[in-house]
């Protein structure tokens, strides 16, 4: 439900070091009609007015107009034939729509405007696209769910469908590559034509050359899921990523290759990674080099992923550079490229690939031949995908005062150092004018319940550099559980998180056992304990905060969304420490889940909860009588994953019970909020409905607050029902 030592008494706190490419003096206009004044480093009282007003009622200009503006999130890169990027980006202002863009001196939109780029295979999508050496282009379509094929530079022709129409979206497909020996695409497909709740998944083949569409051709099948189709340079072996229920892609996976005959079947393959009986991994992100060696991660010697080779004379896996860190992420989305091969002689392959390890990323180079890594500094300092330009790479990352963006980064002729770096692409361009106001995380190591473990977290103090709080007071404390929960929280740049922060909240954003980004063990602590660890732990952090100053115990509240939802629903159930939560598209009924949700996740609970009596146990829904505090409820309507019933449910049973409680629904929404509007109006409601509950202060912004049944009366003023 996505769209990460051994101290035991103390918690360490580590500042990011700001970027090497910041400016300590960026001047800010414009802010509450304030003469121009420099940035928050060296702002004094003598240029700035400094006003003492109470923790959660200070004004900021990031307002929820740009936070949900600036909420472009990135579907992918590739390069042209040209080395020009082309870059696919979700649009909130038009309600989460799916572009292309071809970036350049002045960036140009080659998805037309009927069209929207999205896959919905395995539900959350990914790789809904793939650009040629031709410059071929091929997507997804999100409304028919159908393939279309088109030339990213003529746009006299509109996209040409090139899998047929099924009178409805049941069939979907998924991370395909062009095959230019047979001239077809190759791809996974989800065919629910039959069943729309058990899907088949497959890969296939669809035909390029014909004007006829033809139904697409199994090549690999008889397995519950796919991943990865990946050809060698001479389009005659096929990678591909396996696995079956009950496992997910990261519990236990299997790489395979299939050797492509004449004709262009598969007739032979073989077992690379994940059946060998001696190990328990979950390879993922195959990739072939130039001269045909197969490169992949898998975590099979020391629980973390790491990049290994393929010896295929001997069928043997060797690793590239052993190191507790993670190389990749959790296969939710098709289509991540962690990696890039660039450069390939029989003496060393140099590999361009970021690690994550104990929250904090490293981006370098390795040399296959002499096991070496070396860093390479960019503007950026936590990182996402890599794509190969013409001497350059495409870097998707972010960083304490950098939203989500792209860097082109140029090495020197050895592939081993940093020539120039740039921003090329930014969700957000102009945010960098907020930096006065952004609170930079610390990151945290804490105890948990059980002795010598330990927990991570982000935290980001309160910070406005026209604000203090009076010494007696303590900031209210949002408590953020991640979705999942296979996932990782980053603590790069979030200006939903700045908008709190800037208004006088704390927040702490909890990567809490099971969460990915700290190796397998660490991530296989929520095996038949979801609902149990993840919430001690997000707990056993706000009481950690409280007792080392930084919270108030009477203001600790509690959100989170999908995976997260269901942990603020389980820690507001369960335990007594918080005084308000907000759930988004959360999980109230396990057993409901485990019955309607989809094929990809539909066994993921069975091994985070356990059996009958545990998924009985662990539902909030079936102990309403241990809620003791408000709550508030957001929904998107056509949600698949978490189904709208599930908000229904609890929603109606809180407030039957007597407790202040307010529920949000939105037609047209999914799992996960796209639409701008109703980002912005989840965020406003969240923290005027905190305000309102908790006490203490009112929010300095204009908001009309939701109805609250059992709280409001009918004669409460400028309350929107």
């Amino acid at each position: 439900m996505a769209v990460l030592t051994s101290l035991n008494h103390f918690v360490s706190l580590t500042r990011f070091p700001s970027s090497p490419f910041s400016s300590s003096a960026i001047r800010i206009f414009n802010l509450f009609s304030l003469k121009p004044s420099r940035s928050s480093a060296s702002m004094s009282s003598s240029e700035t007015p400094i006003t003492t007003a109470p923790y959660g009622s200070w004004k900021s200009p990031i307002t929820a107009d740009i936070v949900s503006g600036s909420s472009k999130r990135l579907g992918g890169t590739a390069v042209d034939s040209q080395g020009r990027l082309v870059l696919l980006e979700s649009r909130p202002n038009e309600s989460g729509r799916g572009v292309l863009v071809l970036q350049g001196d002045k960036p140009t939109d080659i998805t037309p405007k009927e069209f929207a780029v999205r896959t919905l295979t395995q539900e959350y999508g990914g790789g809904a696209f793939r650009i040629s050496s031709g410059d071929t282009l091929v997507f997804s379509n999100y409304k028919d769910q159908r393939l279309y094929k088109q030339h990213i530079t003529d746009k006299g022709l509109s996209p040409r469908p090139i899998t047929p129409d099924y009178g409805s979206p049941a069939v979907t497909y998924a991370d395909g590559v062009f095959d230019a020996r047979f001239n077809r695409f190759i791809t996974v497909r989800e065919d629910g034509r039959l069943d729309r709740s058990n899907p088949i998944t497959t890969i296939v083949e669809v035909n390029l050359s014909g004007e006829t569409l033809e139904e697409p051709k199994v090549l690999v099948s008889g397995n519950d899921f796919y991943a990865f189709p990946r050809l060698d340079p001479k389009c005659e072996r096929l990678a591909w990523i396996e696995w079956s229920h009950p496992n997910m892609p990261w519990d236990k996976a299997e790489l395979w290759v299939g050797y492509i005959s004449e004709g262009g079947n598969i007739d032979k393959r073989v077992c690379v990674a994940g059946c060998d009986p001696k190990y328990v991994e979950s390879p993922t992100e195959p990739k072939w080099s130039s001269r045909g060696e197969l490169f992949f991660v898998t975590d099979r010697e020391n629980g973390f992923w790491n990049i290994h080779k393929w010896i295929e004379s001997a069928n043997e896996v060797v690793s590239v550079y052993p190191l507790n860190g993670e190389f990749a992420k959790p296969l939710w989305v098709f289509g991540t490229n962690s990696y890039e091969i660039i450069e390939c002689s029989e003496e060393k392959n140099i590999v361009a690939c970021s690690y994550r390890q104990k929250g904090r990323s490293y981006l370098g180079v390795l040399d296959d031949s002499q096991g070496s890594f070396s860093l390479l500094d960019i503007p950026l300092t936590d990182f996402d995908s890599i794509t190969l330009g013409n001497q350059c790479l495409y870097v998707e990352g972010a960083s304490a005062i950098h939203p989500p963006s792209v860097a082109k980064v140029t090495l020197d002729q050895h592939k081993m150092k940093v020539i120039s770096s740039e921003i090329v692409w930014s969700s957000s361009p102009d945010v960098l004018k907020y930096e006065a106001f952004f609170s930079v995380p610390e990151l945290i190591e804490f105890p948990t319940e059980v002795p010598s473990q330990n927990a991570y977290a982000y935290f980001y103090p309160p910070t406005n550099p026209l604000y203090h709080d009076s010494m007696e007071e303590k900031p209210p404390l949002l408590v953020k559980s991640h979705g999942g929960p296979t996932a990782e929280s980053r603590g790069s740049l979030n200006l939903n998180i700045q908008y709190w922060t800037s208004r006088g909240w704390a927040f702490v954003d909890v990567n809490y056992g099971g969460s990915t980004g700290y190796g397998r063990e660490y991530r296989e602590r929520l095996l038949r304990r979801w609902g149990i660890v993840d919430v001690d732990d997000c707990c056993g952090c706000a009481k950690y905060l409280v007792s080392s100053g930084k919270a108030d115990v009477k203001r600790l509240c509690i959100s989170g969304g999908s995976a997260g939802g269901y942990t603020t629903l389980a820690s507001l159930a369960f335990r007594d420490v918080f005084k308000a939560g907000a759930s988004l598209y959360g999980v109230a009924d396990l057993k409901m889940l485990k019955e309607e949700g989809h094929k990809f996740e539909s066994r993921y609970i069975d091994n985070l909860v356990g059996d009958e009596k545990d998924f009985y146990e662990r539902s909030p829904i079936n102990f309403v009588d241990r809620f003791s505090c408000p709550i508030i409820l957001f929904q998107g309507l056509e949600d698949k994953v978490v189904t709208p019933d599930q908000s229904r449910k609890i929603y109606q049973a809180l407030k039957e019970k007597g407790l202040p409680v307010a529920l949000v629904e939105y037609e047209g929404e999914q799992h996960g909020f796209r639409k701008a509007e109703n980002i912005k109006y989840t965020l406003e409601q969240q923290m005027v409905f905190f305000a309102r509950v908790i006490g203490g202060f009112k929010v300095a912004d204009d908001i009309t607050p939701r109805k609250i049944d059992n709280f409001d009366t009918s004669n409460d003023a400028q309350i929107e029902m």
